[in-house]
């Protein structure tokens, strides 16, 4: 079966097309810049991945519904296309950022669904009305086909109430839906069951500290294989020092800036989203730059890293002590993937809890297994590449079998 993945963006429109026998991708694309002036679009099939440029083009975009044409296009294309046309994919998988709390689970798309969707618009003013578009489109160009949303916030709703409701006037709940939600769903999913083979037993029976540290970065606590907490919380601002987010803030600082700059709410949302974090600490969001600024001698960037790391250490330290006993800490995303120095600070005398790591396998990770702790180590490190794309064409896959049985 072949499933194509979509995840729409407010200017963005990236796919994968998995074939769902082996798991492995067909071929991948990004149409940028939508409604710009000149977009840009690329694609690779798999191919091309063994060192192939794949196909890379600029012309105007001028909506989604154009951008996923050009999807189509590249998929179908005589000679180089994966398959001869739209009749091939049997379902689409949408990524969906926001499922407020009407969803546990991925769904099929319905008009139900689709109004439930629309009701979270709210929650995340950013991305789900891009998600819904791309729902709206490929239902035209796919009609066939079962489309499928997958949420990042529904792999969280096993949290408990004492841990996602916020201190506030009940109302605010009620009325306005205001309480955590978590996000990185997918991908904290997807390598708690990769960690999960690893150890070699049932998910019922393994607890897990999964770290995903990227521009955008989020910690999830994992009992017996479900989310019990999560460092995000009603939006992806809150939590962790990111590229440009800067996670955990007293609401006091909002409204000191507020009184004292003249800022609106807009303009103050703006700096919390693209000013802040990394970059507000040392004007670089990109780790690899800090990294080598700091090595330097810039104070600031030190500062930076110093400040990204405490902050991961308090969510797992937490995280240790909520669930009493950890099988393993999990490690992914860009930062998590491939930061050595970020993944050793974050371990820094963690032998005392039972985790100890292995210097060498830390830097040269065994791309199969991804252990990074001491062979001894009580419990477990492990670096695991995420892949959001599979876990969302797994879920697919899953919803669309349910429906046929």
């Amino acid at each position: 079966m072949k499933i194509l993945v979509i995840n729409c963006g407010s200017s963005s429109l990236k796919y994968q097309l998995i074939e769902t026998l082996g798991e492995h991708p067909l071929a991948s694309g990004l149409v940028e810049r939508i409604g710009e002036s000149t977009g840009k679009v690329s694609h690779q099939n798999r191919s091309d991945a063994a060192g192939g440029q794949g196909i890379v083009y600029e012309k105007p975009i001028s909506d989604h519904r154009s951008a996923m044409h050009e999807a189509v296009g590249q998929l179908t294309a005589p000679g180089t296309g994966v398959i001869s046309g739209p009749g091939e994919i049997a379902a689409v998988g949408h990524r969906v950022v926001h499922g407020g709390e009407y969803f546990h689970k991925p769904a099929q798309v319905d008009h139900m669904v689709l109004e439930a969707i629309e009701k979270t618009i709210p929650l995340a003013p950013l991305h789900n009305p891009a998600n819904l578009m791309g729902i709206k489109v490929a239902q035209e160009l796919f009609p066939h086909a079962p489309q499928v949303a997958v949420f990042d916030t529904a792999f969280h709703q096993t949290i408990p109430a004492y841990a996602y409701h916020y201190a506030l006037p009940w109302s605010y709940y009620e009325q306005m839906g205001v309480r955590r939600y978590g996000f990185h769903g997918t991908s904290h999913q997807y390598v708690a069951r990769e960690a999960t083979a690893r150890l070699g037993r049932p998910p019922s029976e393994v607890n897990l500290i999964t770290a995903h540290l990227g521009s955008g970065a989020s910690i999830c606590a994992i009992e017996k294989g479900v989310s019990v907490d999560t460092s995000m919380g009603m939006t992806p601002l809150g939590g962790l020092i990111m590229g440009t987010r800067g996670g955990n803030l007293d609401p006091g600082v909002v409204m000191t800036i507020a009184e004292r700059s003249g800022m609106s709410l807009k303009e103050i949302d703006a700096v919390l989203q693209k000013e802040s974090g990394l970059k507000g600490i040392c004007g670089m969001n990109d780790l690899r730059d800090i990294h080598a600024a700091a090595d330097k001698g810039d104070a600031r960037a030190q500062l930076a890293l110093d400040m990204f790391v405490y902050r991961c250490r308090q969510y797992i330290g937490a995280y240790f002590f909520q669930l009493g006993r950890v099988d393993a800490l999990v490690f992914t995303a860009g930062v998590g993937e491939n930061d050595a120095a970020i993944r050793e600070a974050c371990c820094k005398g963690m032998a005392t809890v039972g985790l100890t790591l292995d210097p060498q396998r830390n830097r040269y990770p065994d791309p199969r297994r991804g252990e990074i702790s001491t062979a001894g180590s009580p419990i477990k490190a492990y670096v695991i590449p995420t892949n959001e794309e599979l876990e969302i064409a797994r879920q697919t896959l899953g919803v669309v079998n349910a429906e046929v049985a």
